[in-house]
C-alpha cells in the first residue's frame, strides 16, 4: 500500500473542501472528516505502524507535512469565515443615524403631587417653610394638644384609626398614651411650636386617616396642607389677605371669596372659606348646588389653650392655622365630579393632567 501517495490525496482533496467550505458550521464537518478520531487522514496515519521499519521516517515527515498544511487550511479558511461573519453581523446591527429617533412615553407627576406642589410654591414665595411630621402620631398631638376635648367625637374609634394602646386602656377611651393614624396634619404644628419660638411660618403636607367611607365627596385617606403663622401683632385680617392670594394664585385672579363662621376646637374665631364657581361665577348652578359658592378649606385664629400647651405667650403672641384637603383643591380646580377618581388608577383619568 502506497502510504505517501494516500496522504498527498487526502490532503488535496481535503484543501479542495476547505476552500469550498461556505460557513463554520461546514469547515468543522471538513476538520473532523480529516482530522478527528475517526477521519481519513487519521486512519491513514494508524497505517504506519505496519510500514517496514526502513520507510517509517520518510512516510511519517509526509504525514507531518500533510497535516500541517490541512491544519493551517483550516486556521486560514476559518478566519475569512469569521471575518465575513463579523461584517455581516455589523451590516445588519447597524444603526442608521439619520432615521428619527423613536420617542419614549414620559411618565408624569400624579394630579395630587402636582396640586400639592402647587401649593407649596404658593406658600414658600410667601416665605413659608415646609415642616413634617409622623402620620402614626400620639392621642397627645392628634387631639389632647389641640384642644380637643376627651368626649369630642372625632376622637371614638368610629371615626379614628387606633393602632395601640400603650397604657393599657380600652382602645378609643381618647387616652394621652394611645397610638393612631393621624386624622390631620395639624399634630405638625404642636411638634414645631414645641421645639421653636415665634415668629412661625410653616406649612405642613403631608398624608392623613379617617374611617370614611370612599364617596364622591370623602376619602379614608387623603393628602391635607396644614398652615400655621405665630408672631406678633397677627391678626385675622392677615388670615384673610393669606388666603385671598392663595385662592387667587391656585383658580384664578377672577375668583372671590368668602369667609363663613365656624367651629374648630384649635381655632377661635374660626371660619370656613368658600370660592366663587368656577361654572357659574357665583350665580348658582348644578355644579355648586345652586350657592354660587364652593367650599374649599377651614381656618381661623389660634386658640391660646394651644399655645398654653407648647409655652408660647398668648398675651404676646397671635396666629392662624388653616387646612385643606389637595384632592379636594384638584377636584375644584379641575372639574373632577368624584374623588375616587384620583386614586383608582385609571390611565386613561390621569393621562388628562
Amino acid at each position: 500500500m502506497d502510504i505517501a501517495g494516500s496522504l498527498i490525496g487526502l490532503r488535496d482533496e481535503a484543501l479542495a473542501r476547505i476552500a469550498q467550505a461556505p460557513d463554520l458550521e461546514s469547515l468543522d464537518a471538513v476538520r473532523v472528516a480529516y482530522l478527528g478520531k475517526k477521519g481519513a487522514l487519521t486512519a491513514v496515519l494508524r497505517g504506519l505502524k505496519d510500514l517496514p521499519a526502513e520507510e517509517r521516517p520518510a512516510v511519517g515527515r509526509v504525514s507531518n507535512e500533510v497535516r500541517d498544511a490541512v491544519e493551517a487550511a483550516l486556521a486560514e479558511r476559518r478566519a475569512v469565515l469569521e471575518r465575513d461573519l463579523l461584517a455581516r453581523r455589523i451590516r445588519a446591527e447597524a444603526v442608521d443615524v439619520t432615521l428619527p429617533g423613536r420617542r419614549r412615553p414620559l411618565g408624569r407627576q400624579h394630579i395630587i403631587h402636582q396640586i400639592v406642589d402647587e401649593i407649596v410654591d404658593v406658600f414658600v414665595g410667601l416665605g413659608y417653610r415646609i415642616a413634617e411630621g409622623p402620620e402614626v402620631e400620639l392621642d397627645y398631638y392628634n387631639f389632647t394638644a389641640l384642644n380637643h376635648p376627651p368626649e369630642h367625637p372625632a376622637r371614638a374609634a368610629t371615626d379614628t384609626f387606633y393602632v395601640k394602646d400603650q397604657s393599657g386602656g380600652a382602645t378609643g377611651a381618647g387616652l394621652e398614651s394611645e397610638v393612631l393614624l393621624r386624622t390631620h396634619t395639624s399634630p405638625v404644628q404642636v411638634r414645631v411650636m414645641e421645639k421653636q419660638q415665634p415668629p412661625i411660618y410653616v406649612l405642613a403636607p403631608g398624608k392623613v386617616f379617617r374611617r370614611d367611607v370612599a364617596d364622591p365627596s370623602h376619602l379614608p385617606q387623603f393628602t391635607q396642607i396644614e398652615g400655621l403663622v405665630v408672631d406678633e401683632g397677627i391678626t385675622f385680617g392677615d388670615l384673610k389677605g393669606t388666603l385671598e392670594h392663595f385662592v387667587r394664585e391656585i383658580f384664578g385672579p377672577d375668583r372671590r371669596v368668602r369667609l363663613r363662621p365656624h367651629f374648630f376646637p384649635f381655632t377661635e374665631p374660626s371660619a370656613e372659606v368658600d370660592v366663587s364657581c368656577a361654572m357659574c361665577g357665583g350665580d348658582g348652578c348644578r355644579s355648586c348646588g345652586g350657592e354660587g359658592w364652593l367650599e374649599v378649606l377651614g381656618c381661623g385664629m389660634v386658640d391660646p389653650n394651644v399655645f398654653r400647651y407648647v409655652g408660647i405667650d398668648s398675651e404676646r403672641y397671635t396666629g392662624f392655622a388653616f387646612g385643606m384637603g389637595a384632592e379636594r383643591i384638584a377636584a375644584l380646580k379641575h372639574g373632577i365630579p368624584d374623588l375616587r377618581l384620583l386614586i383608582e388608577g385609571d390611565m386613561r383619568f390621569l393621562r388628562q393632567f
